[in-house]
């Protein structure tokens, strides 16, 4: 993994020279990283006869490498806030609202409550919330079982309010949102309840 990072796609028998070994046995290394996701497979045409296969990192295996993003949006918070003061921030997290707000509603135009709730969570887990709806006696849940903006919302909870905030205006005249499980106060996900009106 290391040297298909630094140096980019590689055919597994370049690999096997650059680590001593033998074909065979770099392929069965590839293979067990094919198998965790973290590498891809693809064919790289360079003219006639059988396209030549090379390796690349896929995302989860670029994120096996050290990522401070976080850290970064951690101190760009802590930079508005004391440039701007804290109605700069809640001005920048509110535009970031409105934005993502305009996004859902666009994509739930004209479904109703049971295919919205779905397709919502489906948008969500595009976003890396790991986002199901399921049915139950009262209604529905719209459940987040990952919080990708985990460490900038424990910093400035004005995230998590804008998000309740949106997930109502998308079901407004339909059904009441409510949060009934929440990662920042000790649950091990967020979850929405969602109930016909």
């Amino acid at each position: 993994m290391y040297l298909i990072k630094t140096q980019g796609e590689m055919s597994a028998k370049a690999l096997a020279q650059a680590l001593g070994m033998t074909a065979m046995g770099a392929g069965q290394h590839l293979n067990k990283l094919l198998e965790k996701g973290w590498v891809k497979n693809s064919a790289l045409k360079t003219g006639r006869g059988r396209p030549s296969s090379v390796w690349g990192l896929t995302a989860s295996g670029h994120a096996q490498y050290t990522d401070r993003h976080a850290h970064l949006t951690l101190d760009l918070i802590k930079l508005v806030e004391v440039n701007f003061g804290p109605q700069g921030l809640d001005q920048i997290i509110e535009a970031r609202s409105q934005q993502s707000l305009a996004g859902y509603l666009q994509e739930l135009s004209g479904l109703q409550l049971e295919e919205r709730l779905k397709r919502l969570a489906q948008l969500r887990s595009e976003e890396g919330y790991m986002a199901k709806a399921i049915e139950t006696e009262e209604g529905f849940l719209l459940i987040e079982d990952h919080c990708p903006i985990c460490s900038a919302a424990k910093t400035c909870q004005g995230f998590c309010k804008t998000e309740l905030e949106n997930f109502q205006a998308c079901f407004a005249g339909l059904a009441e949102v409510s949060r009934s499980e929440h990662i920042l106060e000790g649950a091990h996900r967020c979850c929405y309840k969602v109930v016909a009106i």
